[in-house]
């Protein structure tokens, strides 16, 4: 900006040395995404894969110093007794994308040195269905964000919010859809991933009592197969519905207006993403207004952290800060405002300098009490 008396811009500066801290789920894109955008803003960087994903960690490891210079990009691996080592270095911006309990300890940590975080976790990402919902695309479209990955996914839809009246027809859609995609056997689908490890399947496993099994529910420990499975009968205080189910359960809680979903979803910590079906503008408006969560995607899950002129990221529980596309640029980035001032028109500042009287008082507070132009 220009006026008389000064020139202004902004400046956007990398922050320094950043510490990515990358998840097991998608461990190259949690990684080199990440890396890409630190890189872009000007940025070095260390990166720390996760120890859960070992073999794309080794890889990573192995490929990065044939293609980075050393000397600005290194890549660290390891398990906790490292990372904890790590953590206790001063970094300018760290990023980490997990959960919620390992994101308390990394700002734990960065707070000793006063480092600012971008935390990415996660929460329980509720569904919300209606009665002008299109049933059968919505199903079509749950049964694929759930699905993907085996629903180990920190945006996969976590639980559905549905009429009673709605619930078998809405089951009768995403079986519809499950069978479609993946087969009557889904374990021999090759589209279909296995869960990460047995600690993993083991949680699940005992999850999965929470309810009545609608469809789906065969278990394979040897190959930590565990099929897309739709429980009903499932109540707000079942095991399932008190923590975030990361896996291929997808649970149905009953709710019979969409006044009494938000209530449901409000009661609870700030979740990474909200998912309505509905054709109803009111509510569209109305979830948007009275829901607080890191991003809204109305008639679709997942899709809404695809485009790069949207930012991706939690509120609360599920994160703080944002990136993707520009967004990330920024989120690496200090924005230093620079005003240059003119030597000349030095009478102008009189105002501002001692001695003080009532007049000055007066032409200072006109000139305050303009409206600033953004």
């Amino acid at each position: 900006g220009i006026n008389a008396e000064y020139m202004g811009k902004l400046v956007a500066q990398p922050y320094g040395v950043v510490l990515v801290m990358g998840s097991w789920n998608y461990p190259v894109q949690l990684c080199l995404g990440p890396l890409v955008t630190a890189l872009a803003a000007g940025n070095c960087v260390i990166v720390k894969p996760s120890e859960l994903s070992p073999h794309t960690a080794e890889l990573i490891s192995t490929l990065l110093p044939k293609y980075l210079d050393p000397i600005c990009y290194r890549v660290v691996v390891g398990g906790v007794p490292e990372t904890t080592e790590l953590l206790k270095e001063r970094f300018d911006k760290i990023m980490y994308t997990g959960s919620s309990a390992v994101g308390k300890i990394v700002m734990t940590a960065a707070a000793q040195h006063l480092t600012p975080v971008l935390l990415e976790l996660g929460g329980k990402c509720p569904v919300i269905i209606d009665n002008t919902a299109n049933l059968t695309s919505a199903a079509r479209r749950i049964i694929w964000g759930k699905g993907l990955n085996a629903g180990q996914t920190c945006l996969a839809p976590d639980y559905l919010l549905c009429p009673h009246a709605l619930q078998q027809e809405l089951v009768e859609a995403l079986q519809a859809a499950k069978l479609a995609f993946y087969g009557d056997d889904q374990q021999a689908s090759p589209d279909y991933a296995r869960i990460v490890n047995d600690r993993h399947f083991e949680r699940l496993s005992k999850l999965l009592p929470s309810g009545r099994v609608a469809f789906g529910g065969q278990l394979e420990p040897q190959q930590r197969f565990i099929e897309l499975t739709v429980l009903v009968d499932v109540t707000p205080d079942s095991p399932i519905m008190q923590e975030e189910i990361f896996g291929p359960l997808l649970p149905i809680v009953t709710c019979e207006s969409v006044d009494a979903a938000i209530e449901f979803i409000n009661q609870r910590a700030h979740p990474l993403a909200v998912y309505l079906f509905s054709t109803d503008t009111q509510h569209v408006e109305q979830v948007t207004a009275q829901t607080h969560s890191g991003g809204l995607c109305v008639n679709d899950t997942l899709m809404h952290s695809v485009p790069p002129q949207l930012p991706f990221g939690g509120v609360g529980h599920s994160g703080m800060g944002t990136w993707h596309g520009k967004w990330g640029f920024d989120a690496f980035s200090h924005t230093k405002p620079v005003m240059h001032k003119y030597s000349g028109v030095e009478f102008v500042n009189e105002l501002r300098y001692p001695p003080y009287s009532d007049k000055k008082a007066h032409r200072l507070k006109t000139l305050l009490s303009h409206t600033p132009q953004f």
